[in-house]
């Protein structure tokens, strides 16, 4: 925010109102020898009047008048709309505190008294002037953000909307996708089986193209629904112990770790609010991969977990193929792939879904690599739960 400055000095308009003619001439002629222009009324009614039609910056208000006295001018004037924000200065020959109490009561910003000192007046006047202008710079300020608040609060409700329809028509789609490709998975399959060899060398690799189209797309159609489901299929944080978790996730990768002979350790896990199921997930992802991208040697791979600040930071290292350096923000995107298929199988979903796993947590997720060096995937998870 910009800091508070006052305007550059412009000639400013002061209202006297009192009783007294010869009051109304030697103070009127005192301000406007010093750059002020003085407008003058005898009396509350009149000085109503005049607040109305001249919009003063500043009123010099008589207390002791006939009729309409100087504090029920002032309780009038901050009755109305128009004139409500002019700041009020009393001047009166009363000393008493109790007066003094009810010209601030009634709305008086100061008070000076009679007989008046110039250089006093000319002083408060100034101080008055002063934090008016930054009053009402402070107004305008904060207008001005309450409408950069409603703004933003109008395009986040419009992104929420967008990503729960994007998140539900990836959900419906890829759902109704699913038993028309099954059946057409499956038949494939029964044509392949019951016609190997029957037809010609390039009828047979016709057939294992369209079986393994097939199988691919039913894998991307559950991979997208497993993302789409972090939104739509979310369940409540609770404590999760994150040790468990990877037991499961290690289970899940049993063939792929019996195959490879991986060998998959951690040290001490904490218990963290989490949805387990989300978590067990991002476990599975970063330990499949590490163990597809592995290198000549066994796959290694190592878990750790540190408190460092206000989360927890987790590490999945590898001994796999690394990463080059102008791939790391890459590899996080939806379909982002480095390899071919025929390299490493997969979809192109699985870090996508890992990133958007740890931000519904509240975290981030970043990888530590370099080519033929391994990994380290990082990611955190809030010391206290964050409901995403």
């Amino acid at each position: 925010m910009r800091s508070l400055e006052v305007p550059e000095s412009r000639t400013k308009t002061v209202l006297i109102v009192d009783d007294i003619p010869s009051n109304l001439e030697v103070v009127g002629r005192h301000l406007e020898s010093h750059g002020y222009r003085a407008v003058v009324a005898q009396g509350g009614e009149e000085g109503i009047e005049r607040a109305e039609l001249v919009r003063p910056n500043l009123i010099l208000l008589d207390v002791l008048m006939p009729g309409v006295d100087g504090f029920e001018t002032c309780r009038r004037l901050k009755a109305r709309d128009s004139t409500r924000d002019i700041p009020v200065i009393f001047m009166s020959a009363l000393t008493d505190t109790a007066d003094k109490i009810m010209g601030f009561e009634v709305g008086a910003v100061d008070y000076v008294t009679k007989p008046l000192d110039g250089a006093e007046v000319l002083a408060r006047i100034g101080t008055q002037l002063t934090l008016d202008a930054l009053r009402q710079q402070l107004q305008q300020q904060n207008a001005r953000l309450q409408q950069e608040i409603v703004a933003r609060e109008q395009i986040q409700l419009a992104l929420q909307r967008s990503n729960t329809e994007l998140e539900q028509l990836a959900y419906v789609a890829s759902h109704d996708m699913q038993e028309p490709l099954r059946m057409v998975a499956s038949y494939l399959q029964l044509v392949a089986e019951r016609y190997r060899g029957k037809l010609d060398a390039d009828a047979d690799e016709f057939i294992g193209f369209a079986v393994d189209g097939a199988k691919r797309m039913q894998t991307l159609i559950n991979d997208l629904l497993a993302y789409s489901r972090v939104g739509t299929k979310a369940r409540p944080f609770a404590p999760t112990d994150c040790a468990a978790v990877v037991a499961t996730a290690i289970t899940d990768l049993r063939v792929a770790i019996n195959e490879t002979g991986a060998s998959i350790t951690h040290g001490p896990l904490p218990v963290v609010m989490a949805d387990a199921a989300q978590l067990a997930h991002l476990f599975q992802n970063l330990l499949g991969n590490a163990i597809k991208f592995r290198g000549a040697e066994r796959p290694r791979v190592r878990i750790e977990a540190e408190p460092v600040g206000a989360d927890w930071c987790f590490a999945v290292r590898d001994n796999g193929i690394g990463i080059a350096p102008e791939y790391f923000e890459r590899i996080f995107v939806l379909f982002q792939r480095l390899h071919g298929r025929r390299e490493y199988p997969g979809t192109g979903i699985g870090l996508a879904l890992c990133k958007k796993i740890v931000e519904r947590h509240g975290g981030r997720i970043w990888v530590e690599s370099s080519r033929s060096a391994g990994s380290v995937f990082r990611f955190t998870i809030p010391l206290r739960g964050h409901e995403g």
